[in-house]
C-alpha cells in the first residue's frame, strides 16, 4: 500500500505593509513576490508626488481603470505621438 504525501509548496502567504497597513494574500510564491513588488513600487511613486499630483493621479486612474477601452485608446494615442518636444 502506498501513501501519497502532499507536495511541498505554498498554501498561502500574507504580506502586511508596515507603512499603510494594507494586506495582500497570495497562494503562490510568484503571486506573493508580484504583490509585494507592485505595492513597494506604488509607495515609491506615491512618495514622489505632491498632494495636488496625488489627487490628479488618483482621479485619472479611477477614470481609466473603470473604462478598459479608454485605457487601450489612450495608450494607442500615446504610442502614435511624436517623441520630440514639439506640440502637435
Amino acid at each position: 500500500m502506498t501513501t501519497k504525501t502532499p507536495e511541498r509548496g505554498w498554501d498561502q502567504a500574507v504580506f502586511r505593509c508596515g507603512r499603510c497597513g494594507t494586506k495582500h494574500t497570495a497562494t503562490t510564491e510568484d503571486d506573493y513576490l508580484k504583490a509585494v513588488g507592485a505595492h513597494r513600487d506604488a509607495h515609491a511613486v506615491w512618495d514622489r508626488l505632491n498632494p495636488t499630483e496625488r489627487d490628479g493621479l488618483a482621479s485619472i486612474l479611477r477614470t481609466i481603470l473603470s473604462a478598459p477601452d479608454l485605457a487601450v485608446e489612450l495608450l494607442a494615442l500615446a504610442d502614435r505621438q511624436p517623441t520630440g518636444g514639439d506640440d502637435q
